[in-house]
């Protein structure tokens, strides 16, 4: 169980205590020597006492210790706080408390053990751990130690969260024929008879040849267009909800009682009082 230290449980305590504060209060034995002062107190989440934090002042040295609140003794006419029995074995013992640690069960354990009785027998466990099972060492009296609980009034109003539609969003598919041009050459072969300026001229018959068969070859290409689809984002659709806040304003119908005179007779009776002409 957290522990909460008492200014930041409650900033007002004082006021709950009807001005009294029980910090900075002195720390005596019942045999009214002077061992320390209350530094401050730790509560758990209901507001109860469980430690004094107290500053000790033993045989010329200082140590702030926790004190279970069920070993104490408040009195606020005399401005002190009696502790039933604080050894000097039991101080030595104590773990330091700190104002910036942790409170948590195996600090608590060593504070417990230090008070608890050495023919204790009892097996503890973290998990089962209850205050009931020190119940010396956390039991108020009545007369003897204050308790208080912090109450508040709040405003609820109910709110029911209720469907009132759904927006559903997918895709479909849509085709159309696309059409691209893309510009190509072909190779063609032109064949020309020409007339020679040669013609009719005699060849020297050491320059004659003839022959059969291919005489040159000419490779003929034309270019084909290669057209292909690829895939790109077009656009991108971005899904999300927003709150609108409004204030709704409820309207019934409510009745409200009304006189109703009824006179026999010439009576004298004056109808047209307003609410400000009665006493």
């Amino acid at each position: 169980m957290p522990l909460y230290k008492l200014a930041d449980f409650d900033p007002n305590y004082r006021e709950t205590f009807g001005g009294d504060d029980i910090r900075d209060l002195d720390l005596y034995t019942q045999g009214g020597v002077k061992v320390g002062s209350v530094a401050d107190v730790l509560v758990d989440a209901d507001g109860r006492f469980r430690y004094l934090v107290i500053d000790t002042q033993y045989n010329s040295s200082s140590k702030r210790i926790l004190l279970p609140i069920g070993l104490s003794r408040i009195d606020y006419n005399q401005q002190r706080v009696y502790v039933d029995g604080l050894s000097k074995e039991q101080l030595q013992s104590l773990p330091e408390y700190r104002d910036n640690m942790t409170v948590d069960y195996d600090y608590e354990e060593q504070v417990r053990g230090a008070y608890r009785p050495m023919s204790s027998d009892v097996a503890y466990n973290r998990d089962t751990y209850n205050y009931q099972q020190d119940a010396s060492l956390y039991n108020l009296n009545e007369q003897d130690h204050q308790t208080f609980k912090l109450y508040e009034e709040r405003l609820i109003a109910n709110k029911n969260r209720i469907k009132t539609g759904e927006v559903a969003i997918g895709k479909h598919i849509e085709t159309e024929t696309a059409r691209v041009s893309v510009p190509i050459e072909r190779e063609r072969v032109v064949i020309e008879r020409v007339n020679s300026t040669e013609v009719g001229t005699a060849v020297n018959p050491s320059e004659l040849h003839f022959q059969e068969g291919e005489i040159t070859r000419i490779e003929i290409y034309e270019e084909t267009p290669e057209i292909h689809k690829e895939a790109f984002v077009r656009e991108e659709i971005r899904v999300r909800k927003v709150v609108d806040r409004d204030t709704v304003e409820a309207q019934e119908t409510i009745r409200r009682e009304e006189l109703d005179i009824n006179t026999q007779g010439d009576l004298p009776i004056q109808t047209d009082v307003t609410p400000s002409d009665r006493v």
